[in-house]
């Protein structure tokens, strides 16, 4: 049985390798047997993922929004590793305001700036487009493979504002509208592509994952938990096994799928 998860001899890509899911996606990819290429915009950071891994791994720089930089990187992968056998779409960006004292407002969605919106698309959205295009063509060449798209509970559910509201009632922050909607798409997204490519022997699988803790505020993690059925926030490490998983032979008959892992957030 544990054969079946194993993942000696695959070569697997992570986008956004750098960031708080991306770091331990390729450490349960390295630790199931893969060779790991740590893909991120901080190629200096990509390098010391990789560092941590141990031999036989990459780091590359990568702007998944960028054509050139996705031809670049696959290139340089191919050079090194002659095949590509996992994808994992994980790098994406959320809500960041310049200046905190005016997220309330500029949050709303009444006043959400279209460059905060277009920006989202851009990377969310059009960067798991281009991953999918460019990596994935070399596996329906070779007729094998799998991708994993990271969507979200948001891209399931619409966000509750109320979590966002402080132990007073006063609301600190609105989720908007370009984090649920790019996830809805990358879901929507992972399904014509599973279709696309199922007689190319490729698999492609959504992983919609729970909100994870990292340093929220008290009243933030409490109202979450509260509204969860396991009573917590997710740790990082609790989505390496779905990982695993929908990259290996484990998951070999399943294709199209959105496998949520929320600590039962959406049964709700």
């Amino acid at each position: 049985m544990m054969e079946l998860f194993s993942l000696k001899g695959k070569t697997a890509i992570v986008t956004g390798a750098c960031g708080l899911l991306g770091k331990h996606h390729c450490y349960a990819l390295a630790e199931a047997g893969a060779k790991v290429i740590a893909a991120d915009v901080d190629e200096v950071a990509s390098k010391k993922v990789v560092q941590e891994l141990g031999e036989g791994h990459m780091g590359v720089g990568l702007d998944v929004s960028s054509d050139l930089s996705v031809m670049e990187a696959k290139e340089s992968i191919l050079e090194r590793y002659g095949k590509i056998d996992v994808l994992v779409n994980n790098a994406a960006i959320n809500d960041m305001f310049e200046n905190p004292n005016a997220a309330l407002e500029l949050s709303k969605f009444e006043n959400y700036p279209i460059s905060l919106w277009k920006k989202s698309l851009d990377v969310n959205v059009t960067g798991v487009f281009l991953c999918s295009q460019i990596f994935g063509k070399v596996m329906a060449e070779a007729k094998q493979g799998s991708i994993i798209n990271i969507a979200s509970t948001y891209g399931v559910t619409a966000p509750d504002q109320k979590l966002y509201q402080n132990e007073k009632g006063e609301q600190t922050f609105y989720k908007s509208a370009s984090y649920p909607t790019t996830k809805g798409a990358v879901i929507s997204f992972t399904r014509f592509l599973a279709a696309y490519w199922g007689d190319k022997g490729v698999r492609v699988n959504a992983l919609s994952p729970g909100g994870v803790e990292n340093g929220q505020q008290e009243f933030f993690k409490s109202n979450y938990a509260g509204r969860t059925p396991l009573g917590r926030m997710a740790q990082p490490t609790d989505y390496k096994g779905a990982i695993v998983f929908l990259a290996s032979d484990a998951s070999n008959y399943m294709t199209g799928g959105n496998l949520v892992v929320d600590g039962g957030w959406t049964i709700i």
